[in-house]
């Protein structure tokens, strides 16, 4: 058994490539191999986001508070809140943030494939965001 005590890990700041806006990252764990799940904390301030997006094994969102927003390639963009849960397939091209006037902080699942959790892609523009 190994507990990962409250505040034991430091957090850091989303990447200006890979982020708009603030964007704080709480490691929870990345469990030792040969298990491939990682697990973080991400509070994004209103309007964050993430860059457009993939996970070579999917990614489980669970949404802890606030209100943001979520959107796969060619969908609508959709509003999470907190409790929901979104899944996202393996190679499907996304982002996620908070909404433009909420804060949001969601608990981010996925797994490493090779050694890799995720590709980023372009960002998001405002024109997008902004619809």
């Amino acid at each position: 058994m190994e507990i990962k005590r409250s505040g034991s890990q430091p957090s850091s700041k989303g990447s200006e490539d890979w982020f708009h806006g603030a964007v704080r990252i709480d490691p929870l764990f990345t469990a030792p191999d040969p298990a491939r799940v990682v697990c973080a904390s991400v509070t994004f301030e209103p309007g964050a986001r993430t860059a457009w997006h993939t996970h070579p094994l999917g990614q489980t969102l669970i949404v802890a508070s606030g209100c943001g927003w979520a959107q796969r390639w060619g969908g609508p963009i959709e509003e999470i809140r907190p409790g929901d849960v979104v899944w996202f397939a393996p190679g499907e091209k996304h982002w996620h943030g908070a909404a433009p006037t909420t804060a949001m902080t969601h608990i981010a699942i996925q797994e490493k494939l090779d050694g890799k959790t995720v590709d980023w892609l372009e960002k998001v523009s405002d024109e997008l965001y902004q619809r």
